[in-house]
């Protein structure tokens, strides 16, 4: 009786494979087919605005969320940022589809949006994702988060300067899973070869824009011959276009392992979804955790910002302790995305002279000062340097009359 149970356990799990291959390949392969020819890797981006002002989507997210974007926007105030927001709430608890589609129409109207993390619940199968859900129907590819060590916030190591890029659409986050019967599951990890390659392109032209130096590739090939494997492949021959960028590549355990014992060999890191998952948390901690990296989603249309790491800080929510400075950075590079860059650097030089010369700090770097004690600090260095811009300007208007 065993034998043919068996063989009819293998042929369902065949037909059903089968089933789910064919609704894949007539539907998510054949678009990113369509999204690798849709646009050039650097495209120039839309943005709705009125009267001289960008309108930003603010989707409020979990924990600390509501509160660090409030913080947003009260800096931004100070520091005269030429930007209003449309805010949405949208958290782990909106599930519901009127929410996810409201969220997505504010992104496609305004073009950018700045985040605070969403939850998202692992006990519920039939959750789904909204931070998935709004990167794959945004076509949000890419991911960036930037870690780099921030002097007076002391860690076991010192001048990191790590960028690390990951396929944000696809992988194991493809949403393909299956209870063919109880107790079995089949999960599909998709790697494609256009998405591969669109994620290698733009890690190489990221790298060459910002004078890097070495590309590493991040993979499980030496087991995973098929799926890695394409990506590894993909991978080489954008990095044979590159001859003067170094290109090595490393599997995702002993990458781990190096990230923590020799950092300061890495420069850019492309990688596909999970691994860059997992790494960029790591490497996040590495200067300084969650509280001080931010983090950027980017597609050919749309761009949404966040912290670096998808924790929500949901343990933290109220107590007037979470450190505002990963989402104050994560609106440095909204506003350097829409082409405010003389606000951003205002914004950005005072949070690291607050952080690292008067070392007001909050308990996860080791001080003992409160959320709004960091905002009130640096409104304090912010309010005379637009003073002085609002006396030069003055000064401007009255030389040419």
């Amino acid at each position: 009786m065993a034998a043919p149970m068996q063989r009819s356990m293998l042929k369902l799990l065949r037909s059903s494979s089968a089933a789910l291959k064919r609704s894949f390949s007539t539907s998510r392969v054949a678009a990113s087919s369509s999204i690798i020819q849709h646009k050039k890797y650097s495209t120039e981006p839309h943005f709705s605005k009125y009267g001289g002002r960008t309108t930003v989507t603010a989707l409020s997210g979990d924990g600390v969320g509501p509160e660090l974007l409030s913080y947003v926007q009260e800096i931004f105030r100070y520091a005269g940022v030429p930007v209003d927001f449309e805010e949405l709430e949208i958290n782990g608890s909106t599930t519901d589809e009127e929410t996810l589609c409201s969220a997505l129409l504010s992104v496609q109207r305004n073009g950018i949006a700045l985040k605070g993390n969403i939850e998202s619940k692992f006990d519920e199968p039939g959750f789904k994702s909204m931070n998935v859900e709004l990167r794959t129907q945004l076509e949000l590819f890419a991911s960036i988060v930037w870690c780099k060590s921030i002097p007076g916030v002391y860690t076991r190591h010192q001048g990191l300067d790590i960028i690390l890029i990951r396929e944000n659409t696809e992988g194991e986050y493809s949403n393909l899973e299956y209870q063919i019967v109880p107790g079995c599951i089949e999960n599909l990890k998709i790697i494609t070869e256009a998405k591969s390659t669109k994620i290698a392109k733009y890690a190489f032209e990221f790298a060459k824009t910002h004078g890097r130096k070495k590309v590493t590739a991040i993979h499980k090939a030496n087991i995973m011959k098929l799926g890695d494997g394409l990506f590894l492949e993909s991978c080489r021959k954008v990095a044979s276009q590159y001859p003067d960028i170094e290109f090595n590549d490393m599997i995702v355990d002993n990458a781990s392992m190096q990230m923590v014992s020799k950092p300061q060999q890495f420069d850019v890191l492309v990688m596909p979804n999970l691994y860059g998952n997992i790494l960029s948390n790591i490497t996040a901690g590495l200067v300084g955790g969650y509280g001080v990296v931010s983090g950027m989603n980017i597609g050919d249309d749309y761009a949404v910002f966040e912290m670096g790491t998808r924790s929500s800080g949901r343990s933290l929510k109220g107590k007037n302790i979470a450190n505002p400075t990963g989402m104050l950075l994560a609106s440095c590079d909204m506003l350097d995305y829409i082409g405010c860059n003389k606000h951003a650097e205002l914004i950005r030089d005072s949070v690291m002279k607050v952080m690292s010369v008067d070392k007001v700090q909050t308990p996860d770097l080791g001080g003992q000062a409160t959320t709004l004690e960091v905002i009130q600090a640096i409104i304090e260095d912010i309010k005379p340097k637009t003073t002085s811009w609002s006396t030069t300007a003055a000064q401007n208007v009255y030389s040419l009359r």
